[in-house]
């Protein structure tokens, strides 16, 4: 058995030794009468002086703990104790649990404390008949006859992702006509790799103003929250189950996370109620029957929502539903694509990027635009074995016909965000894939500085900068001479690595699991680039 040290006896033992008598027990935290769709959240342990009606320590741990954590919060009582009492060591301890008694009986010795068996113990039954009351009178988050089946469903559309290939103005129409419930306008988050989940608008009319609402104005955050707290939908939204109140790291995408950590959370928002995160029982069989006709539709469908135009889709299903007091056994649904209300959002919310340009002498545009500007990058090698790994491995490889001469293939390597090497790859994509890498000279005529600049080529002939060192860096002029060397062994062969990780622990230093893209292609020089020495200009800067 554990027992204290010495010199904590010693200190425990110095305490005023107060003529009282108190109670101490550690029991589930939930009412057993209490209906939850969860699982209990832990057990409470209370140490309460009955001689004065105070409770003086007071945790809540897991239910796995074992018994050193009732002496944890007894030493807290004794020591910490919470307001108002003060610090003081008890005359007699008394405890409805016999293990606990003689744990505490082996534990305690030196502190001088008679350690007692009760089969009641008054105040903190009192306490905790309290702690009942107050959970029973709790509306659980959602209804427990539908709670499980609501989880497995959200699990479902987890699973079948629709944000990987429908954006947030891609709506999809649920004709439900029950409940009050005419259509949903399903509005699918995720895609930015930001916050996931599914918003289902009760009309278009709420769907368009919240939209208009966020664009119009500048956006505060005053507005930002009114605009929000006006919409009417009811949501489903993915968090991570260790989630906690510090500012999440935006590199933690919970797409990267296992099934196990990925919690559900369901809820309204409704300009006259506010947000809640309650379901009542109507607004559970909605949502569960929006998302079951949703997760048939995709999977029904998939192929075709891959398509780069938003295609005319319709589809009725029959959902069965769950043993209630409905009379209705099952009921017929029908989802329909709404190609034109979704060329209508993207109009109105204008998700063309604007392009920031700036012609040199009448050659190609030059572009700043494409690589984030907190984006980690490097110059290196990756060996020929390690090259065949992360060809297999990267969610998108362009590949190339590359000769194995040398210590392995030349690249550049930009680490950002998840989200923004998403966006990174796929306006590669879009612009054809990559075509060079080339090193071009630049100038400042405002200071006279001298810089190499890194642009990427892609296969559409637009240039893209993605880094500018100064000419006198010794680092670079030496990771420089190693680049022209491999390249040279290559025949010109190169790669660009997209990577994700910026801002967590692989920082600077990207591992294979953090390497999204591989793109492979030739190096340029800046003779056969052709541009000349590119200037400085107002709307380009540098760091």
């Amino acid at each position: 058995m554990t027992s204290f040290n010495r010199s904590t006896s010693r200190r425990l033992k110095k305490l005023t030794q107060i003529p009282s008598v108190w109670e101490g027990d550690r029991r589930p935290l939930s009412s057993p009468n209490h209906l939850s769709d969860s699982e209990a959240k832990g057990e409470c342990i209370l140490w309460v002086d009955y001689s004065q009606g105070v409770v003086r320590g007071m945790d809540v741990v897991a239910p796995d703990i074992g018994p050193e954590a009732i002496v944890r919060t007894l030493m807290q009582a004794m020591e910490h104790p919470q307001s108002p009492a003060r610090p003081a060591r008890p005359q007699r301890i008394v405890v409805k649990d016999r293990e606990i008694q003689f744990y505490l009986r082996g534990v305690l010795q030196d502190l001088d404390i008679a350690i007692d068996y009760a089969p009641e113990l008054p105040l903190i039954d009192e306490l905790f008949r309290g702690f009942a009351d107050l959970l029973d009178s709790q509306t659980p988050d959602l209804p427990p006859q539908y709670a499980q089946i609501l989880r497995e469903k959200a699990f479902a559309i987890w699973q079948a992702a629709p944000w990987e290939f429908l954006e947030e103005q891609q709506i999809l129409a649920i004709e439900i006509n029950k409940w009050d419930v005419g259509t949903l306008y399903a509005s699918v988050m995720g895609m930015l790799g930001m916050e996931y989940g599914i918003l289902f608008y009760r009309s278009e009319e709420s769907l368009k103003q919240f939209r208009a609402a966020v664009l119009t104005d500048e956006e505060s955050t005053e507005h930002l929250e009114e605009a929000f707290l006006k919409q009417d939908c009811l949501f489903l939204t993915f968090e991570s189950v260790e989630e906690t109140d510090e500012d999440e790291d935006e590199e933690d995408d919970l797409a990267d996370l296992p099934l196990s950590e990925i919690d559900p959370t369901f809820g309204n928002i409704h300009p006259l109620e506010g947000l809640r995160s309650v379901l009542y029982d109507e607004e559970a069989l909605v949502m569960l029957v929006a998302l079951e006709s949703l997760s048939r539709f995709i999977r029904d469908h998939r192929r075709q929502l891959h398509e780069d135009i938003f295609p005319t889709l319709n589809r009725r299903y029959r959902i069965s539903l769950p043993q209630s007091e409905e009379s209705t056994k099952s009921l017929p649904v029908t989802v329909s694509t709404m190609p034109q209300l979704a060329a209508e959002l993207e109009e109105m919310t204008d998700f063309d990027i604007d392009d920031e340009e700036i012609d040199n002498q009448g050659f190609q545009s030059l572009r700043d635009d494409l690589i984030p500007e907190d984006s980690f990058l490097s110059l290196g090698v990756v060996s020929w074995e390690m090259l065949e790994s992360l060809r297999k491995g990267v969610s998108y490889h362009q590949a190339s016909e590359i000769k194995q001469v040398g210590d392995g293939l030349p690249v550049i390597l930009i680490q950002t965000s998840r989200p923004k090497a998403k966006t990174v790859i796929e306006r590669i994509e879009v612009a054809g894939g990559l075509k060079a890498i080339c090193f071009n000279p630049g100038a400042d005529p405002f200071d006279g500085d001298r810089y190499d600049l890194g642009l990427l080529q892609t296969q559409n002939d637009e240039l893209f900068l993605f880094g500018e060192f100064l000419d006198e860096d010794p680092i670079h002029v030496e990771a420089r001479k190693k680049w022209n060397q491999r390249c040279k062994n290559t025949q010109g062969y190169c790669g660009l690595i997209i990577a994700k990780g910026l801002t967590g622990a692989s920082r600077g230093n990207p591992q294979l699991r953090d390497m999204m893209a591989l793109f492979e292609g030739r190096s340029l020089s800046p003779k056969n680039l052709g541009i000349g020495t590119l200037q400085l200009m107002p709307e380009l800067q540098f760091e």
